[in-house]
């Protein structure tokens, strides 16, 4: 199963492709997105996806689509734009939460540079 961070980078590529932002929305949500496990993530990062995935989804759909296609087929592009916005901002918190997190592990072999030198030559 894909890292959060690998379905994130994986939809912000989608989302910078080519062709209509709705279109581009629509498949980084389905393709990516919709996989995505929020319960891993900090608090806040968590809330926003949530918040990201209502936004998404809250349009009931019509025979023949899903929540997905109907919420954003009536989104104004300005609207779209944003959400697409909010995508790469999750993908930036994520990756600077798991920068974070392996900070103070850093930190630690480097207080011990003798023993990491010859770690490093292995």
């Amino acid at each position: 199963m894909p890292s959060a961070l690998e379905l994130l980078n994986a939809a912000t590529v989608t989302l910078v492709g080519s062709g209509n932002i709705k279109q581009r929305l629509v498949s980084a949500y389905r393709e990516q997105l919709v996989h995505l496990d929020a319960a891993p993530l900090p608090r806040d990062i968590r809330d926003s996806f949530e918040a990201l995935t209502v936004g998404l989804t809250r349009v009931r759909p019509l025979a023949g689509e899903d929540a997905v296609t109907a919420t954003v087929r009536k989104m104004s592009i300005e609207e779209a734009d944003r959400w697409a916005a909010t995508v790469v901002a999750l993908l930036g918190a994520v990756h600077r939460s798991q920068l974070a997190a392996a900070r103070p592990a850093a930190e630690v072999v480097s207080l011990y540079p003798a023993e990491t030198a010859s770690l490093n030559r292995a």
